[in-house]
Order: C-alpha cells, then structure tokens, then sequence
C-alpha cells in the first residue's frame, strides 16, 4: 500500500511538473495603430468561436487569451473606421454583419487575414500560421511565435499598402471620393473566375499569380497573394508558448 502510495504520489509530481514547464498556447493580439481597431476572429467550421469572435482594440493596448487546449483553426483580422450611432454599430473595413461580437461570422473584404492551424501534427504538437493578402488588405499585420521550436519565423505585412494601391483596386469610404481604407484584390475588384481561382481555375496548376497578385507581392514578399501561392509561406512551429499577432507592427 506504501509503495503504491509511493508510486502514485511520484506520477502526480511529474504530471504536475510537466503541465507546470508546458503551459498553454496563448493567443495576444496588439494594436500598435494610432486608432482603435476592432479584432475579429472566426473558427472554421466544427471550431468554437473565440472571445465571442471579437472586441474593440484601442490604440497601444492588448488582449491576451488561452488558444483551445485540442485542435483549432480559424482567422483574424482588424476592422477599422469603426462608429456606432443611431442604435446601429459599422465599419468602414471587415465588418462582420453590423456586430462588435462577430460570434462566427466572416468579415466584409478588403481584408488583411492572419490564418491559424493550432495543435495539430500528433505529438510534436505543431502551431501553423500565415497572412493573407488574398482577400486584399486594410491593415498592416504581423504574426510572431515566442518559445517555439523548428522554423517559426516573423510572417507579415508591414507596409503601408494603402499609400500605393493601383486605382481599380482602391476601396473608399465613402464609396466614390472618400479616403482610400482598403486595396482590393484583383478577385474582389474585377471578379473573373481566373483572378478568384474559381471553377477551371481551381487548381495549382491554373491558379497562377498574376499583376495584381505581384502587386501585393512586391510589397510583402512573406504573405500568401493568391489561393494556390507556395505552401512554404504556411510555417509549422512547434509547441510555442504565445502567438502574437501585431496591427501596424
């Protein structure tokens, strides 16, 4: 009985020390913008939403929360140009149905898109992220790893792309002369089926960059530009203890 106690008592401290020196993946998200911005997040399907699926962000603050403990993959990104009046709240960019809790919804595009694959790869305990110009851009974003192990680099797009977008890709408020907030991609400013890699073009061997894609391209060399870009701009970090997506990094 002794020795089993023994035994017993010897598994709890290790299981202990284990969770103690391996604590959960925490998610942080940073508004470094001289305004306040609006964080949406949205599960993929099967996935539960997170922080009711968004929040208001003011300027030079943060917000840190626990990732899911299984697998989970979903995306994030800002809204900005954000009022509420007359009972009835908006954004000028990645408005999510007219709510500040986006509760799973998707968001109006242009949009910068941090993508995100959590725990996942069995026991090596993998965390995969990327960021997205697919869906055009409103917001300059960053995704950086802490304490991971294997290739976890800094992914992002920090220019300014608002201050060089090609005209048929601006996205004004207000609609027509107003201040350009977003660049649409090609897809969403021309909507052929080449350009939004639909139907015969959905594949990686007809799904191929194109001028606008170069565009974005050129200006932040590490973001996925089109549907089928490189699949080595998606990294799989293992076991990092935060993952820190950064507005106007």
């Amino acid at each position: 009985m002794a020795s089993s106690l023994l035994v017993l008592a010897t598994i709890f401290v290790l299981f202990s020390f284990g969770k103690a020196t391996h604590p959960g993946l925490i998610l942080t998200v940073v508004n470094n913008c001289p305004f306040t911005v609006y964080p949406a997040i949205q599960p993929n399907a099967g996935h539960p939403v997170l922080e009711r699926g968004g929040f208001a962000l003011h300027t030079l603050t943060h917000r840190s929360f626990p990732a899911p403990t299984a697998h989970w993959s979903g995306r994030i990104w800002a809204r900005t140009g954000c009022t509420y009046s007359n009972g009835r709240f908006s954004c000028q960019t990645g408005d999510c149905g007219h709510r500040i809790e986006c509760n799973g919804l998707g968001g109006a595009t242009p949009v910068t898109l941090a993508q995100f694959s959590l725990h996942h790869g069995g026991h090596k305990d993998l965390s995969s992220y990327e960021v997205s110009l697919v869906d055009g851009f409103n917001i300059p974003m960053t995704v950086t790893p802490h304490e991971g192990k294997g290739l976890c680099p800094v992914v992002g797009c920090k220019a300014n792309i608002l201050a060089t977008c090609p005209d048929k890709l601006q996205y004004r408020w207000p609609p027509g002369q107003g201040a350009v907030v977003g660049c649409k991609s090609g897809c969403g400013a021309l909507g052929t089926d080449e350009l939004c890699c639909r139907n015969h073009y959905n594949s990686p061997q007809r799904c191929r960059a194109n001028r606008f894609t170069q565009f974005f391209k050129h200006a932040c060399p590490a973001t996925f530009t089109y549907a089928h870009d490189s699949p080595s701009l998606m990294h799989d970090c293992a076991s990092p203890r935060e993952l820190k997506l950064i507005f106007c990094h």
